[in-house]
């Protein structure tokens, strides 16, 4: 691979006014979309900033430091996240959480073992694509519901939508006009812009922030003080808040697990990118196998602590194009600032008090980018959609997980959706004949990686 000139190594230490600097760089590139999962998931966007932290920590320690990677909430999982919490809980969504990190370790133990072929075999890009159209065109009717409803009703508000729009075409404006840095960060613009115009319209509840504030403010001391300004975040923990053999269930897993499949196959094209990036072949050294226990380590944890499987961000990928600089230490710095973040009692206040609406407008872009990079990953691939075989394979995935098609188990167990359209297209691509002849893995990476390389705006969704 070329090497690329680099403003810091990955193992160079930056000097110390720079180090803060960069760090809060990659903390802000990523900060928007991990804040909008938990947003949706309902789970606490303090517990995710913290897992977040600590996965990517994780993940550089079981990397051996030599993969550059910042680990954010996953949007893969938000529906199976919020199907499963109406049944079982938050509880039930971190058992979930669990087990996908379970299966990524299964599948970095074969990727040592056997390599990276029977994955493409399993996972092909006319299986992949199409799985990932069906996450975003699935999570369409969240963002609309969020943008032209007063939350928690059915009740029709313009104003609610103009705020959304006004959002929406602010996320935009950023995406497309702004360069450098800024061009990374459309969702954070968006969120600020919409959440400033929302004010103006009256639909914000600060109330949460003026608490927060009196609280620091009538401190009779420092201490007091600072006691007021630190908080701890709503973890859910095993064994202390729930018992897992009490909220286990096999539902649980056939809603979650098999969407990992396609988040790893989607993980090992960020590990192309990356390598392309930084000028270092990652899937060899440290390996891809290190790199996806890395993610099911960071998913682990975030199961243990409340928050949302965690994956590579392909935002801070795009800040490590623009800006060269490649320090482990620098990703392990946004790391701790993150962990430090979610203990901020301000900071969850602020979070907690941006409208429904404003999340709304920036999850039409988001979720409609999820749908688009599937459609990509088809075309990139030249998925020729006449022959008959990749017509079926595409065709069956999209209407059973956009349809909502479910098969009915005993003991009320449900295999819905998402899952549901990936087992299939796994079982379709496997027992039809005529497979794709020449399509490779390397193909298939490549593809996304030369295409991603090119960009400077990485306002995609991990």
């Amino acid at each position: 691979m070329k090497q690329h000139e680099a403003a810091l190594e990955v193992n160079e230490v930056p000097s110390m006014h720079k180090w803060l600097t960069l760090s809060l760089q990659h903390l802000f590139a990523m900060f928007g979309a991990t804040i909008l999962v938990p947003f949706l998931t309902g789970l606490s966007p303090a517990v995710a900033l913290v897992s977040s932290g600590f996965g990517t920590l994780a993940y550089l320690l079981i990397t051996k430091g030599k993969i550059p990677a910042y680990l954010g909430s996953s949007f893969a999982f938000i529906a199976p996240i919020v199907a499963v919490s109406e049944t079982s809980g938050v509880a039930g969504a971190m058992i979930g959480s669990f087990f996908i990190g379970i299966l990524y370790g299964l599948v970095a133990l074969l990727i040592s073992m056997f390599g990276t072929g029977w994955l493409m075999k399993i996972l092909p890009p006319v299986v992949v694509g199409p799985v990932i159209i069906v996450i975003g065109l699935g999570l369409a009717s969240t963002a609309i519901d969020m943008a032209m409803y007063i939350p928690g009703s059915e009740t029709y508000s313009g104003t609610h939508f103009t705020v959304a729009l006004v959002t929406l075409a602010i996320t935009i404006v950023a995406s497309i006009l702004f360069r450098g840095f800024f061009s990374l960060v459309p969702i954070l613009f968006g969120i600020i812009g919409g959440y400033v115009f929302a004010l103006t319209q009256g639909i914000v509840d600060t109330s949460g922030i003026q608490q927060e504030w009196t609280s620091i403010t009538s401190a009779e001391s420092i201490g007091g003080a600072i006691a007021a300004i630190f908080q701890m975040p709503d973890f859910v923990i095993p064994f202390v808040d729930f018992s897992p053999a009490q909220v286990f269930s096999w539902e649980i897993i056939f809603l979650m697990v098999p969407l990992a499949l396609v988040t790893i196959t989607e993980h090992t094209g960020d590990q192309m990118v990356l390598s392309k990036v930084v000028g270092k072949n990652f899937l060899e050294k440290p390996g891809l196998h290190r790199s996806i226990l890395g993610d099911g380590a960071a998913t682990m944890i975030a199961s243990f602590l409340g928050g949302p499987p965690n994956t590579t961000y392909g935002e801070n990928i795009g800040v490590l194009a623009i800006t060269r600089v490649f320090s482990v230490f620098v990703i392990g710095g946004a790391a701790v600032i993150a962990i430090f973040f979610g203990f901020v009692g301000m900071i969850t206040a602020v979070i907690g008090s941006i409208p429904s609406a404003v999340m709304g407008g920036v999850s039409i872009l988001l979720f409609g980018i999820i749908a688009s990079s599937g459609l990509r990953m088809l075309i990139d691939n030249h998925i020729d959609l006449g022959e008959k075989r990749n017509l079926i394979i595409s065709s069956v995935i999209l209407v059973i997980g956009v349809g909502g098609a479910f098969i009915q188990l005993p003991n009320d167990i449900q295999i819905a959706g998402m899952a549901l359209s990936a087992i299939i297209g796994i079982l379709l691509n496997l027992v039809l004949p005529g497979k794709e002849k020449g399509e490779s893995q390397k193909n298939m990476f490549e593809a996304d990686a030369s295409e991603s390389s090119r960009e400077e705006d990485k306002s995609g969704v991990a």
